[in-house]
């Protein structure tokens, strides 16, 4: 999964230790058929396995949590099973070199891992598949799956453990009006004789099954071919065609890196990248299909403030770190999120240069200094580590290896890695000791240091980034020097002059643009780098910082953050002409979070004398974006500026849905903001009276807070 998790997420892996991995049983290959039920958020289905067994058993089990069973089989005959809230359990005398088939039909209403949520703002289409006579209407509706690490079993019997790699083969049955997209090939859409349509795809290759990953909803696509042959589909709305080029920007040049810089051919069939909307996390990457946060759809204008590339590179880096060679538990977890967080790293450095790669690996160097001075460290064998320290310190140990063993050594050991262990699972010594082959080197000091170590090596990384990067050692010198002096009565223009890079200037101005002399505040406004401009309107500490004719520039270029920041400041510092910049603004939307649009209802609604007869739509439009059909980011916001001014009753309905949601981050916020509102009394009588208009879960929810 991706790196912008280490500021939102602690992931732990302490459940892998108790999922059991039946080593005496080699299960092979699985045809799954699903039919999903969307009104009553049902699956039901068939999945039939062949395993051998390697030496005598006297059970076999599936992980299968809260299922019902009807038709089961062993070798085509009905045989009896145990089942529990958490397997069905196969008790017989099974002889060691026997090959089984297993049939099991199941119904499963999942409480997490399948999530089946509406949209807002896709259009209805009509489309011919197949028949004439079939219109394919496409509806505001999506169902995907999130099985991450062993919930899979929640929507199909299957397995826990990571270390049991099987050829799925799915099948997915829905209602004709939706496009499905799944792991492996497309094979064949046919019509199941009840006006449904059967989606069959096919693995040629073993994987865990938390891989395993579904979409159900409206989508087209654009279809690209890698270097090496490899089909490359990019899914997106029908409403967002013109944002495709910007979402999947430089998408081949990312594959086509990889395999170049990792030198082990692609492993799958194809590749897919899929949006999805309220994802829970940045991406995942499902074997040969990637779900991604729609939250990534973006347009020409909103590259510059919030990209998709890092994801990008990171999930398709997954697909041989993480998807080929597998983990084995939670203890070697750096295998997946180090490596993957390093080698997008290599693919931003391959796009945009040296200097953003060690700015990169800077930036993170500060937050894992951070973690260690608060002695709150972690080694990366550690199953229950931060995502900062699989992600960030994961991949700070690469670099550091990569620089020990040197380049020819590192990319021969990571080769050999590869092939020894394709469609395989890993240990960390495992990987260690075809490094060592490569290299001829011992690597145990290594292994010490920045993988048993829980404290950062701080110095070895600072000098390395030094030698690496000039204007990280420039950023040195300029420390170095103030930390000697004992003023802030420095030449901080000095370092501004002398460097050309976009990054350490941006640092100087979020830090030191009080010290900075007017020529160089002059120059920096009028620049055409739009990052610069952000870190000045970041970096004023007043409304009247900076000239107003540089910030009306800001508030029309083309960022929708400099659009946010300056709108505000220009709103706060000149009072007597906030109907001029509101008129400027009001058709810019800005991000998939609306962060403009959101902004300006709320400074559109409590301007005096601002088109006052369409204050009430205003506000009626900004209480409207806490519904559940918008994105969370979305709601959280207007939530955010609905707190300043008031929540009407259908917002505060909403509100109670949020705090039910599934994504955590937003549950929290909600359930945050609804705790200072109980405390008044006012609103917790409204909220009482709202109480036989809520969903069961809404309901048993609020109770606790009312009581």
């Amino acid at each position: 999964m991706h790196r912008l998790l280490i500021l939102l997420v602690l992931f732990f892996f302490g459940w892998v230790l108790h999922a059991q991995h039946q080593d005496k049983v080699d299960f092979t290959y699985a045809d799954a058929y699903i039919s999903v039920m969307p009104s009553e958020k049902k699956l039901a289905g068939t999945v039939t396995y062949r395993f051998k067994v390697l030496n005598d058993v006297d059970s076999v089990f599936l992980d299968a949590k809260n299922m019902k069973f009807g038709y089961v089989s062993l070798n085509d005959e009905v045989t009896d099973f145990e089942r529990t809230d958490e397997r069905i359990i196969f008790r017989r005398e099974f002889k060691a070199n026997q090959s089984y088939t297993l049939g099991i039909g199941f119904e499963a209403q999942p409480q997490q891992t399948v999530y089946f949520v509406s949209t807002n703002g896709i259009p209805s289409a009509v489309k011919e598949l197949g028949d004439p006579n079939l219109q394919r209407i496409l509806v505001n509706q999506q169902i995907w799956t999130q099985g991450q690490g062993k919930y899979t079993s929640h929507w199909l019997p299957s397995f826990d453990a990571m270390e049991e790699k099987v050829e799925f083969d799915l099948t997915i049955n829905t209602d004709i009006k939706f496009e499905v997209i799944a792991n492996g090939k497309l094979l064949e859409k046919d019509l199941d004789g009840k006006g449904k349509l059967n989606w069959n795809f096919d693995m040629e290759k073993p994987m865990s099954s938390y891989l395993l990953a579904f979409v159900i909803g409206n989508y087209e696509k654009e279809t690209l071919k890698s270097k090496s042959g490899i089909t490359i589909e990019n899914y997106f709305y029908p409403k967002d065609s013109l944002k495709v080029e910007p979402t999947y920007r430089y998408t081949k040049e990312i594959f086509d890196f990889l395999e170049a810089e990792i030198d082990f051919a692609y492993p799958w069939q194809n590749y897919k990248q899929i949006p999805v909307h309220d994802f829970l996390y940045a991406g995942m990457e499902n074997t040969t299909a990637t779900v991604f946060s729609d939250g990534y759809v973006i347009d020409s204008t909103a590259f510059v403030d919030k990209n998709y590339v890092n994801v990008n590179a990171h999930e398709m880096a997954h697909q041989w770190f993480g998807n080929l060679v597998t983990e084995t538990d939670g203890n070697h977890h750096w295998l997946h999120e180090g490596f993957a967080t390093y080698y997008a790293y290599l693919a931003e450095q391959h796009l945009f240069g040296d200097d953003h790669f060690y700015w990169k690996l800077y930036e993170s160097l500060r937050l894992l200094e951070d973690q260690t001075k608060k002695g709150e460290g972690q080694s990366l064998l550690d199953p229950k580590a931060s995502s900062l320290t699989f992600y960030e310190k994961g991949a700070w140990a690469l670099f550091m290896l990569r620089n020990e063993v040197g380049d020819k050594a590192f990319k021969k050991g990571i080769k050999k890695y590869l092939k020894k262990f394709q469609f395989k699972n890993v240990t960390v010594d495992d990987f260690l000791e075809e490094m060592e082959a490569a290299s001829k080197l011992n690597l145990s000091q290594f292994k010490k240091d920045w993988l048993e170590n829980k404290d950062f090596p701080l110095e070895r990384a600072k000098k390395l980034l030094n030698e690496k990067s000039p204007s990280i050692k420039l950023l040195s010198d300029l420390e170095a020097e103030l930390a000697a002096s004992q003023s802030d009565d420095i030449d901080y223009q000095k370092y501004w002059d002398l460097t050309n890079s976009i990054h350490l200037k941006k640092h100087i101005l979020l830090n030191y643009e009080r010290s900075l002399l007017f020529d160089s505040m002059r120059k920096a406004m009028e620049s055409d780098t739009i990052p610069i401009h952000q870190a000045l309107l970041k970096a004023a500490p007043s409304s009247d910082f900076l000239p107003k004719e540089y910030l009306i520039n800001f508030l029309l270029e083309d960022s929708y953050v400099s659009n946010e920041l300056a709108l505000i400041q220009l709103w706060q510092g000149y009072p007597e002409e906030r109907a001029k910049y509101l008129t400027l603004t009001k058709d810019i939307t800005g991000l998939p979070n609306k962060n403009v649009r959101l902004l300006w209802l709320l400074l559109a609604i409590v301007t005096e004398d601002y088109e006052a007869m369409n204050t009430q739509a205003y506000f009626k439009e900004l209480s409207g974006y806490t519904s559940a059909g918008y994105g969370w980011e979305i709601r959280m916001g207007a939530f955010q500026y609905l707190r300043e001014i008031g929540f009407t009753d259908e917002s505060l309905k909403n509100m109670i849905n949020a705090a039910v949601h599934h994504s955590w981050q937003f549950k929290k916020f909600a359930r945050n903001l609804i705790d200072e509102l109980v405390e008044d009394a006012d609103y917790k009588n409204r909220i009482n009276n709202l109480l036989d208009e809520l969903q069961d879960n809404e309901l048993r929810y609020i109770k606790t807070k009312l009581n």
